[in-house]
């Protein structure tokens, strides 16, 4: 059995459904677009490939939180940036070409 949908007693009302919508579009694309680039950080093999993705990862993550977006407060995002960066460290570097 369905729910019935319940129409907003006013304006305010009506205009706050519509922010929250284009909100939780906004929110859902950064969420996704930094979970692709931080998954690509993470599957990387050698530092280099990683080092290729980590500035516009760390751009995505300055921005949302600039922006509020996606749950992402400064602090946050700063976590995030010092886990890829332990990350980092712990891949080795690329074979010397021969």
């Amino acid at each position: 059995m369905a729910a019935k949908k319940m129409v907003p007693p006013n304006k305010s009302c009506l205009k706050r459904l519509r922010q929250a919508k284009k909100a939780n579009a906004a929110n859902r694309s950064t969420r996704s677009a930094i979970r692709t680039s931080l998954g690509i950080v993470r599957k990387a093999e050698t530092k280099e490939e990683a080092l290729k993705e980590v500035p516009r990862l760390y751009s995505m993550l300055d921005k949302a939180a600039a922006k509020r977006r996606a749950g992402f407060s400064k602090n946050r995002a700063s976590n995030y940036k010092s886990k890829v960066g332990q990350r980092l460290n712990k891949l080795p570097a690329a074979a010397a070409k021969a």
